[in-house]
């Protein structure tokens, strides 16, 4: 196959595979620019609806906060604790979560320092709570999981065959330029070349780690073969006839000594006999919000089961460990995750671009358009 055939061939795809994705990706890229500065915006609604925390000087120990979140909730015993956030922002409430039967699951705020239960809301319908299912599943369920992670695939492929196709690697100066004054069309192709080759590498991490997240189940062991990491058996707990689950203080006394220097950003509980306490670390070396360092202990006997350092992972945990600050931008920091929001919305230009370039190939090569054309031809 010649050289022209392939490209040929590479732009029919990249073509099509536009027109297919369009108006789901527009959605994805609008709601995960909106998602870039969640933390913010979402500390400051809780602010607004359940009042602000004044720092103290000593915290209330994590085990009191949580009896005294399953003490209010006693009332309603199908919800289940199932853990607690616990960042070390001196303003910030504790989260603790309860989880129903039906996986909804209900946040509870409370003073980290009084212990006081500020309020509580349905995470699923808050606001970021729907646009963050707006962009995972597109409000459809597991369906809408497969749809979006397929959609992220065919993302990423766009965005391969587009820095193939960019016009730029001939003439660099020339694949930057918009001719404004030029007709709309050429100024139309201008704005999806310039958006598509200032876009592309982000918009190709984004893909990529959103494709591997919506398939998780899939994609993680392939990383781990790929980077020829043995894959850790599942940690799991040992029940003991007659034996109680120890209390949450001597699991995290455990936890502690497993990793002394690192900060207890969440506690994840275990909601089966089997199941295992999650203990999410954050070492000073970690940049992070929450740390990829991950205690998980038996429920029973507080014995280490595995144990994640974040700065001694392997390679496949240390790859899996940069999907987040690939995806959300927060690699830079603040610059970084200002230009995400952008590269979110330029899906928007280059879906609009894109779809008006397809629009005057198509009246081109319509026989009804011509025919009209001849007519007016012969007016004249």
């Amino acid at each position: 196959m010649k050289s022209k055939q392939i490209r040929d061939l590479i732009f029919y795809l990249h073509r099509y595979l536009g027109l297919i994705v369009g108006l789901v990706v527009i959605i994805i890229g609008f709601t995960g620019s909106m998602l870039v500065f969640e933390k913010e915006i979402n500390q400051f609604l809780i602010s607004q609806q359940f009042g602000s925390v004044i720092p103290q000087q000593q915290r209330l120990p994590l085990e009191s906060v949580l009896e005294t979140v399953k003490t209010a909730y006693t009332s309603q015993p199908n919800l289940k604790l199932l853990g607690i956030n616990s960042l070390p922002d001196s303003d910030t409430p504790y989260r603790v979560f309860l989880l129903s039967p039906d996986e909804k699951r209900t946040e509870v705020f409370v003073n980290p320092y009084t212990g006081k239960i500020m309020g509580a809301r349905q995470s699923e319908n808050t606001l970021f709570g729907l646009i963050f299912k707006l962009h995972y599943q597109l409000l459809a369920g597991d369906i809408g999981t497969i749809i979006v992670g397929i959609v992220a695939l065919l993302l990423f492929i766009l965005c391969i065959t587009g820095i193939i196709l960019w016009p730029g690697w001939n003439r660099l100066m020339a694949g930057f330029k918009i001719k404004w004054n030029a007709h709309i069309k050429r100024v139309n192709f201008d704005l999806h070349k310039v958006a598509g080759i200032v876009t592309a590498i982000f918009l190709t991490m984004i893909a990529f780690t959103g494709f591997c997240w919506n398939f998780y189940n899939f994609t993680k062991p392939l990383i781990y073969v790929a980077t020829f990491t043995p894959i850790p058996p599942d940690p799991v707990s040992h029940p003991i006839a007659g034996k109680s689950p120890l209390r949450l203080t001597e699991i995290l006394q455990k936890a502690d000594a497993a990793l002394p220097s690192a900060y207890t950003t969440y506690i994840r509980l275990p909601q089966a006999p089997e199941g295992v306490v999650r203990v999410g670390k954050k070492l000073p070396q970690e940049t992070t919000e929450y740390g990829n360092s991950q205690i998980y202990l038996d429920q029973y006997t507080g014995e280490v089961v595995q144990l994640k350092n974040a700065l001694k992972s392997s390679r496949a945990d240390r790859f899996l460990d940069v999907f987040a600050p690939m995806h959300y931008g927060t690699f830079g920091g603040l610059p970084t995750r200002i230009l995400y929001v952008f590269v979110g919305l330029g899906l928007l230009t280059l879906s609009v671009t894109g779809f008006i370039m397809w629009w005057y190939r198509y009246k081109g090569k319509n026989p009804k358009q011509k025919t009209m054309k001849m007519v007016d031809l012969s007016k004249s």
